[in-house]
């Protein structure tokens, strides 16, 4: 049986926002909403070009609102930590006095019952503003404004860069063989597969076939690995100081010959072998951690499987083959 393993990439990155947006912006942190105009309309959000014609627009910004009419709304009646509000609201399309067009955005008003296209609605500013769309934390019924709390204000300077984090989710099949070989781990054991045909040993793959002669491998072909091996190839990484990054040092990843036999361990983590003193040919042996100590269920590329935490130079005499630079997989 199949099992997943849910994993989320996220990259922290900053925006500049441009005289158009970055004014909007600023605008919102003084509870203010502004437009810019194209024609005889007036566009809310502001846009720099004409979204019908692609025609640049000039940066004539003029304030609408605060206050707007409901045009079509659809009401969330079970709301995620997605959304914008922890209880049940709407989602509606508002028209903002002096808009051409109506701005989508969350409606506070208690019930289904007391939504209505035509209504007139007012924003809530949070108390706290940072120059951001979410400064309105919703719309309320009525048509005066009002604050979410105490107004602390904005900023107080323009708001030129903004904060987003891109982030994807995804989920990757751990299949039975490589559960199998996790628990293996957990016993500080190394375990391969080994073809009766080719006599080749493989070691990592989720499908327990070799490849070479189409061969599904079954629990008679398992054999155990060493504990130890050589560095046949190394790369050195210089982290990326990107905000959210944790990592300030240099560090190494490392492939791995196994005694023996043809099995190549790539992108293993290196324990007390500094950085300078890593080079092919050096001696390295398996660290584990304690039996009874919790571990990763998954492993990725560049991190340790299971209870092997990484490998730490024997002491014995560095290999002197030329062949082994070679050695990659």
């Amino acid at each position: 049986m199949t099992r997943f393993v849910e994993s989320t990439i996220t990259f922290p990155y900053k925006r500049s926002l441009g005289p158009v947006t970055g004014a909007f912006m600023t605008a919102l942190a003084d509870k203010r909403i502004l437009g810019v105009r194209n024609g005889t309309d007036v566009l809310v959000p502001p846009m720099e070009w004409d979204p019908a014609t692609g025609a640049e627009l000039a940066a004539d910004l003029v304030e609408v609102g605060p206050a707007g009419t409901v045009e079509s709304w659809t009401w969330v009646p079970e709301p995620t930590e997605q959304h914008p509000l922890d209880r049940p609201f709407a989602f509606a399309f508002i028209r903002l006095d002096g808009a051409a067009n109506p701005l989508l955005h969350a409606l506070d008003a208690g019930s289904p019952a007391a939504v209505s296209a035509g209504m007139r609605v007012a924003p809530r500013w949070r108390e706290e503003r940072i120059g951001h769309i979410t400064d309105i934390a919703c719309f309320v019924p009525g048509v005066r404004s009002e604050v979410d709390g105490t107004d602390v204000g904005g900023p107080g300077q323009p708001v030129e860069l903004m904060d987003y984090t891109a982030a994807i989710t995804y989920s990757t099949p751990v299949l039975a063989m490589a559960d199998h070989a996790l628990a293996a781990t957990r016993e500080h054991r190394l375990i391969g597969l080994r073809c009766p045909t080719c006599d080749r040993v493989y070691v990592g793959g989720d499908r327990p076939y070799c490849p070479v002669d189409a061969l599904e491998l079954g629990a008679d072909a398992e054999v155990e690995l060493p504990n130890a091996g050589t560095i046949t190839n190394f790369i050195v990484v210089e982290p990326v100081q990107y905000p959210g990054q944790t990592v300030t040092e240099q560090f190494a990843r490392v492939f791995v010959l196994l005694d023996g036999t043809d099995v190549v361990l790539t992108y293993q983590p290196v324990i007390d072998l500094p950085v300078g003193d890593i080079h092919v040919g050096v001696r390295v042996s398996a660290v584990w951690a304690p039996r009874d100590t919790p571990v990763d269920t998954f492993s990725g590329i560049g991190r340790p499987m299971g209870s092997l935490l990484g490998w730490t130079p024997s002491g014995e005499s560095d290999v002197h083959d030329p062949d082994l630079v070679n050695r990659i997989y």
